[in-house]
């Protein structure tokens, strides 16, 4: 891995009255398609991963999130082929708008007992304990 790039992504866990969790399932033509994570997207220049986060939020999902409603829980650091790729994760439980998807994908809301049943990428994964944890 050594002199690979670091890409640096923002991921959320959407947490609704219940207690599910909000996976989103990655499109066709996109790299690991099929697989299920939360959502999110990269961080770009200049932006802070907050402010990434209450963008792609809007972008993916049509909903509408304060910074002060983003708590950070943990965060994943995975080596893939081609770049390293570092994801600080967040928990979410207030938004405006109702979830809707607006970019072709699947949505599914998962009680933190069944996430491990959902294929992920292998980022996400180690992810899935620390959530457990807390809800």
């Amino acid at each position: 891995m050594k002199g690979c790039s670091l890409l640096l992504v923002v991921a959320v866990a959407l947490v609704d009255a219940d207690g599910r969790v909000l996976l989103a399932q990655r499109p066709l033509g996109k790299s690991l398609a099929g697989l299920w994570e939360f959502p999110g997207g990269k961080v770009q220049a200049g932006e802070t991963p907050e402010a990434a986060l209450i963008r792609e939020l809007h972008e993916e999902l049509g909903i509408d999130v304060k910074e002060s409603c983003l708590a950070p829980l943990t965060f994943a650091s995975h080596g893939y082929e081609a770049f390293h790729l570092l994801m600080p994760l967040y928990v979410c439980r207030r938004w405006e708008g109702t979830v809707t998807p607006r970019e072709g994908q699947n949505l599914a809301w998962v009680r933190p007992t069944r996430l491990a049943d959902y294929p992920m990428p292998p980022a996400d994964k180690p992810l899935i304990a620390t959530l457990c944890d807390l809800l």
